[in-house]
């Protein structure tokens, strides 16, 4: 796209954008003939990736403001609208709407609101932010045929975003999102409504209290063992931060009905767009838990929790033998609620027939081993939770299997049917039982994560990103996934490289004889998998929602006697795994 075409586009954004200041932006870039800002703002539109729109806030196509915003509602009215014709023609259809902590969400929010007032839907906006998994619950107890939340998950503050949700409660997948994006294309004109003309005509309903306790009652009976907490809740004290999003009000509510001792981070309880207190508003980065970790310390808490701006994603620490807290990651945390899942469904005779969990493609096989172990199936799908929520809807459909649990090693846990969504509520409230009950066999968090070490093997997990913003970030991206998809890789940190999946082409095959191919059973998607010789899993995929590239290392020492020796043995292999792929990213450059 030359400067031309660019220029025209923002031209014609100026004369639709309703909002006076994103306009002004653009103007200013426009005057001042940055190019390159406005070929990053204009080069395309926002899409739909793993988790919808997602974006830079501010004025252009390819940022979030109440333009993209319109756009994106009224091309999701019009495709709902055309996918349920005499649902639409009685004036059957509704909508439900919540937004979190975010810049300008509850603009957008009550913007999205409107639009589907005005084309006809009945629909519920929460009166103030709540958290994702609640608007998936409140889809499925509303009877709606979709919903959205204005939230940019764990992203930096400079960004907001819009998930879309199905009828089912879970966000839109294949074919609806590229329906949807089609639908988004061809808007010609957007309908609205005032707030105020919108609930006098009885089209929009605002909501709070009515969701809210159902939701909380929900979440509270997913518990295995309430006599438990409610016999020795006294004996765990937890540190928990909302990072100025929307948990505090859920998770506070929830555990202290349960009677638990919770101290949340008082900097960090109330709701922040700016995340004053943060970098980065994401229990996945250390940095973002340092005052919950330094107010453990001060309290000798138990368990530290915490939760994103949208309460979709959980994170804890707890501390070792010398009092040191320990970050648990999500691959760990989520073998530890599935062994914990498992194990108590087992003992109480709570175990359904054909039971499955349900994990991301790059989140370790370490539940893999503890699901064999039960007899429990082990599914696999592609990354981002709407996958999980496709299976476990398949799951249903056919009968095949009961689900009894899904998570993802980016902090991401559902142990319900009723949210189609992770769920940091619901993963807190049974982080504490858990906590409590092996407390009550004399162990710790950390014990029962050894114990499963020495008797599955010692996992380790890393992560490695790196930004390509713009066009030529796109392009670069593409080259490094091109480039590993022709000339392979035979051998990772030393060890032999047995088998490639290529889930873009639905392909799995071993690099010396790249000719014999299978069939790989999954949806395609951009993603390359290198398995190795000692079971470690190497993974390239390029983000479905911000301007990166990320390999996810999910390294496996078979059982050893000693925990030490496997994590130096581990280490060594992370490490050299690590160079290699830095040296691969740095040549893109």
């Amino acid at each position: 796209m030359d400067y031309n075409e660019i220029l025209q586009r923002a031209k014609d954004y100026i004369a639709q954008e309703q909002d006076e200041g994103f306009c002004k932006e653009v103007q200013d870039l426009i005057a001042a003939d940055n190019k390159a800002e406005l070929e990053d703002r204009f080069y395309q539109n926002l899409e739909f990736g793993t988790g919808g729109l997602r974006g830079v806030i501010g004025g252009g196509t390819n940022r979030m403001n109440t333009w993209v915003i319109n756009n994106a509602t009224q091309g999701l009215a019009n495709y709902i609208i055309k996918t349920f014709p005499e649902k639409a023609k009685a004036g059957q259809l509704s909508a439900v709407v919540a937004y979190d902590s975010r810049r300008f969400s509850d603009v957008f929010a009550q913007a999205t609101a409107c639009i589907f007032a005005a084309n006809g839907f009945k629909t519920y906006l929460f009166t103030s932010l709540r958290p994702t998994p609640e608007l998936s619950y409140a889809i499925r107890t509303l009877g709606c045929d979709t919903g959205v939340v204005v939230t940019a998950s764990h992203n930096p503050p400079q960004y907001n975003g819009y998930k879309a949700y199905w009828n089912d409660g879970a966000q839109v997948i294949e074919p609806h999102d590229q329906g949807i994006i089609d639908e988004v294309n061809s808007v010609t004109e957007v309908k609205t409504i005032s707030k105020e003309e919108a609930i006098k005509a009885g089209s929009l309903i605002m909501i709070d209290k009515e969701i809210d306790d159902k939701y909380w009652d929900m979440v509270k009976s997913q518990l295995f063992r309430p006599e438990l907490i409610k016999e020795k809740a006294g004996e765990v004290k937890i540190v928990y931060t909302p990072l100025h999003g929307t948990g505090a009000m859920h998770v506070e509510k929830v555990l202290g009905d349960l009677g638990l001792t919770v101290i949340t981070v008082p900097e960090q309880r109330e709701p922040d767009g700016n995340f004053s207190t943060v970098e980065k508003p994401n229990p996945e980065e250390a940095p973002a838990l340092k005052m919950a970790l330094e107010l453990a310390q001060k309290e000798k808490a138990d368990v530290v929790m915490a939760t994103d701006p949208d309460a979709d994603r959980f994170g804890g620490a707890v501390p070792d033998a010398d009092g040191n807290y320990i970050l648990i990651t999500g691959n760990q945390m989520g073998a530890l609620l599935c062994d914990y899942i498992l194990t108590s469904r087992k003992e109480l005779g709570k175990m359904p027939a054909n039971p499955a969990v349900i994990r991301s493609i790059v989140t370790s096989t370490f539940a893999d081993k503890i699901c064999a172990h039960h007899g429990v199936h082990l599914a696999e799908c592609l990354t981002g939770f709407k996958w999980i929520a496709a299976v476990m809807a398949e799951f249903e459909k056919t009968g095949s299997h009961n689900y009894v649990f899904g998570f993802e090693e980016s902090y991401g846990y559902n142990i319900e049917t009723d949210v189609r969504d992770k769920d940091g509520v619901s993963a807190a409230a049974l982080c504490a039982e858990m906590t409590l009950y092996w407390r009550s066999k004399g162990k710790s968090l950390l014990q029962r994560l050894e114990e499963l070490f020495l008797q599955f093997g010692y996992f380790e997990d890393r992560a490695i990103s790196k930004n390509f913003a713009g066009a030529a970030g796109v392009a670069t991206m593409k080259g490094i996934m091109t480039k590993l998809r022709e000339e392979g890789l035979t051998t990772l940190g030393g060890q032999k490289v047995v088998s490639i999946r290529d889930i873009q082409t639905s392909t799995c095959y071993d690099p010396a004889n790249p000719a014999d191919k299978k069939p790989v059973d999954l949806p395609k998607s951009n993603v390359l998998q290198f398995f190795l010789e000692n079971g470690t899993v190497v993974s390239a995929r390029p983000s479905g929602t911000e301007p990166k590239i990320k390999f996810y290392i999910n390294s496996m020492v078979p059982p050893a006697a000693s925990l030490e020796e496997a994590k130096v043995t581990s280490a060594k292999l992370c490490n050299a795994i690590e160079t290699e792929i830095n040296g691969i990213l740095d040549a893109a450059q």
